[in-house]
């Protein structure tokens, strides 16, 4: 692999000094830059079956205990960031390994400990499908990328929430949009990418204790509401959701969400929650996958100021109040740093997210180009201020210098 000579440089520098866009509800402003795919294709029982931990020994992995994250015996809380890409479609697509070891470390130095990335941006880039929605794996140059970042997130005490598809793979503007949607609606298509991607992305990385979590999905309320996504049946959705969660379960202790964008499809006070332990487990049917593990370990709601008049601000609520089952750890999966609409403030809203029983917080967004909703800058001052409250919490064992 030709990252290894500069991983084992990397490591011994280290040892020798010892990251709907603004919530738009029509259209994504997310893709930036898009790469060309590679043709250097791996099959499910090549690359993927690396078991991939180089530092850790699981003295920092993420359990959850009711619902609080946990590390040990300690309370974990996610001082997080969305840093879901330097360039779109970077995995597989032109990472830049000098990018996100800078970055990580910036990071880092101020407090953070996740970071939701978007390994997979719209399915155009990295992966091997057919017009058919026909699913054969991963590029060989998307593995070794993943291979970069969790070394990377191990260096850096950054938990890593992997997002592994998006509305955008189903938006009429892309390539393959055609196939992604094929994919997700025939059942036997949709078992093809939990085989050839989902269960060899946990195999191979499962083991790192900072491979903290899978988003199944970023936003699929758009999948549903939008023509341009192709106003697919939420069953579709769910049948994946399902399907990939039991596999995620069957094969490793990653953890599983899905980043709904709307509480409203997250909450049986509003339209239903759609990923719900009943809601998924409903769905399955046949022997293949265990119907017991077909769950998500916790939510992950998004909100943005738009929303303030229809759902409320979630910040100055519980969970409960905000309309979550209480069963599991909740995080607010995107948020705003800055709102152009209203007097928003970030540092205010991780601290009283925190104060109102919130596991953690991840505000859009620290990387790429800048939408509108804020940068890095912008979100640094609140990493800051909650390192400075709950610092034990944020980093349980320790922060390390690197």
């Amino acid at each position: 692999m030709k990252v290894k000579q500069w991983l084992a440089s990397s490591l011994a520098v280290l040892m020798l000094v010892s990251t709907v866009g603004c919530g738009d509800n029509s259209s994504s402003s997310k893709a930036e830059s898009k790469a060309t795919n590679s043709s250097a294709v791996v099959s499910e029982t090549a690359m993927p079956e690396k078991d991939y931990a180089t530092t850790t020994d699981g003295s920092a992995k993420v359990k959850i205990d009711g619902t609080k994250f946990m590390v040990g015996d300690k309370e974990l809380w996610f001082n997080g960031v969305n840093a879901p890409w330097d360039k779109w479609n970077d995995f597989g697509g032109g990472f830049n390994f000098e990018f996100w070891q800078d970055h990580f470390q910036k990071l880092h130095n101020s407090g953070v400990n996740a970071a939701r990335i978007w390994i997979i941006c719209n399915g155009d880039v990295g992966m091997a499908i057919s017009a058919d929605g026909t699913f054969d794996g991963a590029t060989t140059a998307h593995w070794e990328d993943l291979d970069n970042l969790f070394y990377l997130a191990e260096q850096y005490q950054i938990y890593i929430m992997a997002t592994v598809q998006s509305f955008d793979n189903f938006k009429d503007q892309n390539q393959n949009y055609q196939a992604w949607r094929t994919l997700i609606q025939d059942s036997d298509k949709t078992d093809m990418f939990v085989d050839n991607y989902i269960v060899p992305l946990v195999q191979r990385y499962g083991k790192s204790d900072y491979f903290w979590s899978v988003d199944l999905c970023n936003e699929p309320d758009w999948i549903v509401e939008n023509e341009e996504c192709g106003k697919l049946d939420w069953l579709y959705l769910e049948q994946y959701y399902a399907k990939a969660a039991a596999a995620i379960h069957a094969n490793s202790d990653v953890l599983v969400t899905v980043g709904l964008g709307m509480i409203k499809y997250n909450s049986d006070s509003q339209q239903g929650n759609k990923i719900s332990d009943s809601e998924l487990q409903s769905v399955l049917s046949g022997d293949k996958y265990d119907k017991s593990l077909a769950y998500v370990d916790f939510y992950s709601t998004h909100w943005y100021t738009w929303m303030q008049g229809m759902w409320g601000y979630p910040f100055s609520e519980s969970p409960t109040d905000f309309g979550l089952d209480g069963t599991k750890p909740c995080v607010i999966g995107e948020c705003p740093a800055v709102a152009s609409d209203s007097d928003f403030d970030i540092t205010s809203a991780y601290e009283d997210a925190y104060n109102n029983g919130w596991n953690g917080v991840f505000a859009w967004k620290t990387s790429g180009q800048d939408d509108g909703c804020g940068l890095w800058q912008d979100i640094q001052p609140a990493i800051e201020k909650m390192a400075g409250i709950c610092e034990d919490k944020i980093f349980p064992n320790g922060k390390k210098t690197v």
